[in-house]
């Protein structure tokens, strides 16, 4: 057609290229692409492979002339009309030449079935008819039906084989096997508040799906399920699943080198790289992965999987998963303001309880944090009250199969727990982590608010306050007009619990009736954090504090919790005078005094001499009692007075004294026994007279004075009673002897200054007893640690306590002996271990004995009871007396089993327990020592099944939240009083082929063989169940034989094989006497295969019965070469093996010649007679070509036409090769006794079928010529 007329320019100017250049390079590249299409053209025809040729050579052809259209080169330029013409005849020759579009001349067409489900076309040449024709011009023939579609034969693909009689060839390729397996990485998934969808990932194999379905059950045992859900999804769903998954995960933005895309990238990909990475999994090149979208709890099961070839993708074995709400656990109650703060001494357990949900047995992990000290705990084994499925009811499951058929629903689950706040500080309790029975972990912080994921409580010291620096034997002094400040000070006390109010009393003195001062009761606080105060006294008497309280809690008043208080009064003296006479006259004066107050004294005097100013002198005395020497070195007339007197409290108080002129003259000497240079201190605790030793110097007899006179003292050494002073008997306190002078034998009297005695006078006798009230002197303690009794004593220094352990019922009936110990402070702890009732029962401190109070002298001490464990009432078991085992009943190996504990004492519980299993020998041995956590008084203690043997369980040692194991590792349970747990597990049946050659069987024999060997383990007697699977046939048969030993030789005697070929014998199951479903049989071992051969045959060529000598008589075997055949000639019999069919047998005896039998199969298969044989078709004549996935079968259908029955010989050859060159024989088949027109042939092999020859009741072909060579 001639080009358009120009209407515009070129598209590239000729500035640039010129036209005529223009035009050869679009030439050019014309030329180039026919040429490759040619190339493409010779693959397409040689390896049938044209649908991917066709699309391709029709969007190029278009392109190139649609572009060619935009160039607008001169002369290449043509209307529209022209350019949609060109396309089309394009697209025509493309589909002509790849099989896009077939033209039959002569013969039917053939359509090529392959078994993605699509149309492949395929071109080569039929001339059947001429064929025959041409051969055999002397045979008449009928016509063959004709229409207007045979003129285009030439281009045509039906395949006749060369020959007319022998039509069709089935072509079977085998493609990759075609596999899906949901959740390949054997992930655990659940649905949270947050999340309402989770995403299963399905790995594929070889598969492009366009259909899938599933079904979602609802978790819990059976009885209560409502019936499964079943999901189907189109290709359609699949993608769009996948696309919200890639959008949600996608970057927010693609570079432009991203944006430029190629789809040849793809190809260049796969070429160069054999794996790629998706997410965390490396897939091969023909895997890949999609996901379901399950937005409910249940056990999802792949049901089946639909490849672009309409053939299902085989399932993997695992093929569930469980889908289950996300474990949560959370605190219920908030703590109350009482149970966030406590006091020691207070009840120590706090309770809380977690609400737990999620499918059982749950695992819950959490902290303890007290005081900055973490402690891990994990509890296992929490599940509610809802029943469990019978070990029975999935005997026959595998363990796998069992946990996800019987899969449970999600429980709410309420624990106590009761916590021991026995240590001061701050305890905190955080819930970290839990995990379901499926395997589902979450972190609880991430899912529940703190307020809800942990508890904090406080526990505070209870205050204790006593007064500092006063007490019964050290009053505080109180100045007339003054005011004392009375310290009370914290011995123990938290900060938390500041301020502090403290209770007191006022109580005046008891001679005081008419005092002007009354009794009060008082209370004061603490400034903010301050651990002390001050109480103020400005009167008199006694002090004692009541109570102390905190912000939080009631406190404890120790000793000394009295404080009284004394007014002292101003300081006197009583002053006698004395003129100093040494019998020759006066040298001085001296004054003897008796001053009253606190010590130490200063006396101030004055003396004047004449009419000379005076001088005011003072001297200090250590006591109340002293002497005042003054003899002046100058002479004169002298005036000694005393004017002023100061003491510890008050200063320079003035006194009214008489006054003295002068004194004189020394006399003998007196002092107290051991009084040395010091100060002798002795105490009197009872009487009202005081004993003393005085040492005498000088001519005696001696009369001795101080405030009383003793005459006649003839003695060196006296003991002298001084009568205790009235005020200080009363009340106690203290009062000083002295001696104030001496009078010899010769009259001579001397005052004495030597060191007095002070006289501790005790009227408050120590005393002793247990603090607090007595329904609180009682305290329990952990086995092994101490307890401190509190204790409030008075008197001084150190004092002594014998006390006894009464009887008890938890020690001893006897009473054992007294016990002393020393206590060192008023507020000291008698530190005790053993459990009873403690008794005091004297006291003694460093002066003076004492008492115990009454009401106050006993204090009880138990012990926390140890945890304790025992098998449940709901267990089955049977105790056995004489070793107190508890024999549970036997289990398969491998399912799940558990037996339920009660425990004792404070949850969160440990227990160690040994598991032993029997060695074999007649002792036991053991496998490990684990520690199981639980959180409630009732737990499921799973056992070990994984292994078959006689396994023994014995708890060792059960700890608590008292007596933790880390604590008290070496207290373990008497092994007399340990519980102990016995179980059976039984070895799960197996059976395996112990070779695997292939057992050959004639047609209609029963199954029997020694080498066919299978080895049984397990208890016999045995049940074994078989498959015979009929590969032709597509049929299977099951049988089930009882074997009483662990070998067992294959042996069916009522079973036959009833069709030749291949056969594949199975053991699917086996059972022994323990009831197991079997263990998982290997799939090598556990299956041989069986080749049935039909009956030979063997059929004369001719139909002559009369030989010469040397003619040659040939026959025509069916069945599998070698054939042995056995003749007899003349009577005499003969045998000859043939390796191929016909066989040919020159006659050299004159005689009777007859065919006695014929055998194939190594000669078993036995048989006589023969059968002639014509006409069959391939795949209804056609060349079929069907793509089979690996496992799959096809079936290769041959038609036969004739009189039956029939015999026809097949063959399996390699696929075509490159050139249409034939490919190798592989096997060679001959089928007999064919009634029907149609025989079907099943094969998973590779290959191409063909029939070689056919005959019926009457006829042969191909015909053997006689006297034709074999």
């Amino acid at each position: 057609m001639p080009p358009s007329p120009q209407v515009s320019v070129s598209l590239i100017p000729e500035q640039y290229i010129d036209y005529p250049s223009q035009r050869l390079y679009v030439l050019s590249l014309a030329c180039l692409c026919q040429a490759i299409k040619v190339f493409d053209f010779i693959r397409a025809f040689t390896s049938a492979e044209s649908s991917s040729f066709t699309s391709k050579w029709i969007i190029t052809d278009t392109i190139f002339c649609l572009a060619l259209a935009r160039l607008r080169i001169p002369r290449l330029r043509y209307n529209k009309a022209t350019i949609i013409l060109h396309i089309s005849m394009l697209c025509f020759f493309d589909a002509l030449l790849f099989g896009g579009l077939r033209l039959h001349l002569w013969e039917r067409g053939d359509v090529t079935q392959r078994g993605t489900g699509t149309i492949q076309f395929t071109h080569a040449f039929s001339c059947s008819l001429l064929t025959v024709i041409a051969e055999r011009p002397d045979l008449p023939s009928t016509p063959q039906p004709w229409n207007f579609k045979n003129i285009f034969s030439p281009f045509s693909s039906s395949y006749d084989g060369g020959d007319a009689h022998l039509l069709g060839q089935h072509t079977i390729r085998l493609s990759p096997i075609s596999t899906a397996q949901i959740n390949p990485q054997r992930d655990t998934f659940c649905l949270s508040q947050t999340q309402s969808s989770v995403l299963i990932p399905v790995l594929l194999n070889n598969t492009d799906p366009v259909a899938l379905r599933y079904t979602l059950t609802p978790l819990g045992p059976p009885s209560s399920r409502s019936k499964p859900d079943t999901v189907d999804m189109s290709a359609r769903d699949i993608r769009a699943i996948e696309a919200a998954r890639l959008a949600a995960s996608a970057k927010p933005s693609v570079t432009p080198e991203e944006d430029d895309y190629d789809e040849y990238d793809d190809d260049e990909d796969e070429e160069l790289q054999s794996v790629r990475r998706v997410g965390q999994r490396t897939l091969q090149n023909t895997q890949s992965i999609i996901h379901l979208r399950v937005s409910k709890p249940g056990t999802v099961k792949l049901e089946r999987v639909i490849d672009a070839s309409h053939v299902e993708a085989r399932l993997a074995y695992y093929s569930e998963v469980v889908v289950t709400p996300c474990p949560k656990a959370q605190f219920t109650e908030p703590l109350s303001a009482d149970e966030i703060i406590r006091c020691s001494g207070d009840n120590p357990d706090l309770p809380l309880r977690i609400d737990v949900h999620g499918v059982p047995p749950l695992s819950l992990k959490w902290q303890k944090v007290i005081n900055g000290q973490r402690q891990q705990f994990v509890v296992e084994g929490i599940e509610g009250d809802q029943p469990q499925v019978s070990p029975d009811a999935v005997t026959t499951e595998t363990p796998s199969s069992a946990i996800t058929r019987y899969g449970r629903a999600a429980q709410h689950i309420e624990i106590p727990l009761t916590i021991a706040l026995d240590t001061v500080g701050l305890h905190q309790y955080l819930l970290e982590e839990i995990s379901d029975g499926v395997g589902n972990i979450v972190r609880i912080p991430s899912i529940v608010p703190p307020e809800k994921s942990t508890r904090s409580a406080r526990l505070l010291r209870r205050p204790a306050f006593s007064f500092k620096q006063c007490g019964a034997g050290l009053p505080r002094t109180l100045l007339i007009g003054s005011e004392a400040r009375l310290s009370v000070s914290a011995n123990d006390a938290d900060s938390a619990d500041a301020p502090w109010e403290v209770f007191y009393k006022y109580q005046p003195p008891e001679d005081g009736a008419n005092s002007k001062h009354k009794p009060y009761k008082k209370s004061t606080k603490t400034e903010g954090s301050r651990r002390d105060l001050v109480i103020p006294a400005n009167a008199p008497g006694e002090y004692t504090l009541l109570a102390v309280k905190g912000q939080h809690c009631e406190g404890d008043i120790l000793a000394p919790d009295a404080c009284p208080v004394i007014e002292k009064p101003l300081p006197t003296a009583e002053i006698e005078w004395q003129k100093i006479h040494e019998c020759s006259g006066d040298t001085g004066v001296s004054a003897s005094l008796v001053m009253h107050g606190t010590p130490p004294f200063i006396l101030y005097y004055r003396m004047q001499r004449d009419k000379q100013p005076p001088r005011d002198l003072s001297k200090t005395f250590p006591s109340s009692r002293g002497e005042l020497t003054i003899q002046p070195q100058d002479d004169g007339h002298f005036v000694f007075s005393i004017t002023q007197l100061s003491d510890a409290n008050y200063q320079r108080v003035a006194i009214n004294a008489p006054s003295i002129d002068q004194v004189i003259h020394p006399l003998a000497s007196a002092e107290f026994v051991q009084s040395g240079h010091g100060r002798k201190r002795i105490s009197s605790c009872g009487g009202n007279i005081v004993e003393v030793d005085v040492d005498l110097k000088g001519t005696g007899p001696w009369n001795e004075q101080d405030t009383l006179d003793f005459k006649s003292i003839s003695t060196p050494r006296k003991r002298i009673q001084i009568p205790i002073p009235a005020h200080v008997d009363k009340s106690g306190g203290a009062f000083d002897i002295a001696l104030s002078s001496v009078t010899d034998k010769e009259g001579c009297k001397r005052a004495l200054n030597v060191p007095g005695i002070t006289v501790n006078v005790r009227r408050i006798l120590p005393t002793v007893k247990f603090y607090g009230q007595e329904s609180k002197r009682r305290v329990t303690i952990l086995e092994g640690d101490e307890a401190k009794l509190p204790l409030r004593l008075t008197g001084d220094g150190v004092r002594l306590l014998p006390f006894r352990l009464g009887k008890s019922n938890i020690v001893t009936k006897a009473l054992p002996a007294a016990k002393t110990v020393r206590a060192s402070n008023q507020n000291d702890f008698l530190i005790v271990r053993d459990p009873g009732n403690y008794e005091l029962l004297e006291v003694v401190d460093s002066e003076c004995p004492g008492a115990v109070v009454a009401d106050a002298s006993n204090y009880h001490v138990d012990w926390v009871p140890r945890p304790s464990v025992r098998l449940s009432e709901k267990t089955k078991a049977t105790h056995i007396a004489y070793n107190g085992s508890y024999v549970l009943d036997g289990i398969c190996e491998g399912l799940p089993g558990h037996v339920d504990l009660d425990l004792t004492g404070r949850s969160p519980f440990e227990i160690m327990y040994n598991i032993a299993k029997n060695n074999g020998n007649g002792g036991t041995e053991i496998l490990d020592q684990p520690v199981f956590n639980s959180i409630q008084q009732r737990t499921r203690f799973d056992l070990h099944t994984q292994s078959p043997g006689r396994f023994f369980y014995e708890v060792k040692q059960v700890g608590d939240a008292a007596y933790p194991l880390e604590k008290h590792r070496s207290s373990v349970i008497p092994r007399s009083e340990r519980l102990l747990i016995e179980q059976q597990v039984h070895a799960r049946p197996s059976a395996k082929f112990l070779n695997r050659d292939r057992l050959s069987y004639c047609l209609l024999d029963p199954p029997s063989s020694h080498t066919g060997v299978v080895h049984l383990e397990g208890a016999p007697p045995f049940s074994i169940e078989l498959s015979i699977r009929n590969l032709g046939a597509g049929r299977t048969d099951l049988v089930t034989v009882e074997v009483d030993s662990h070998i067992w030789k294959v042996d069916l005697p009522a079973y036959q094989f009833e069709s030749i070929g291949a056969h594949l014998i199975t053991i699917e199951s086996v059972k022994d006497a323990s009831g197991c479903a079997h263990a998982a049989l290997d799939p090598l071992r556990s299956s041989i295969w069986a080749d049935v051969a039909e009956t030979a045959l063997i059929v004369p060529v001719d139909r002559r019965q009369d030989f010469c000598v040397g003619d040659i008589s040939s026959f025509q075997m069916e069945g599998i070469p070698p054939w042995t055949i056995g003749y007899k000639i003349n009577g005499k019999a003969k045998t000859q093996e043939a390796r191929s069919s016909p066989f040919s047998l020159i006659q050299q005896h004159a005689g009777e010649f007859t065919i006695t039998s014929i055998s194939h199969q190594q000669a078993r298969c036995r048989a006589a007679g023969h059968r002639p044989s014509p006409y069959s078709k391939v795949g209804h004549g056609k060349r079929v070509f069907q793509d089979i996935h690996e496992g799959d079968q096809a079936e290769i259908l041959f038609t036969l036409e004739g009189e039956p029955p029939f015999t026809f010989t097949y063959q399996r050859a390699e696929p075509m090769k490159r050139g249409g060159k034939p490919g190798k024989v592989l096997e060679t088949h001959t089928v007999s006794r064919i009634m029907t027109r149609e025989y079907s042939v099943f094969s998973a092999q590779e290959g191409t079928w063909t029939v070689t020859s056919i005959a019926d009741k009457y006829c042969r072909y191909p015909p053997v010529q006689p006297g034709e060579a074999p």
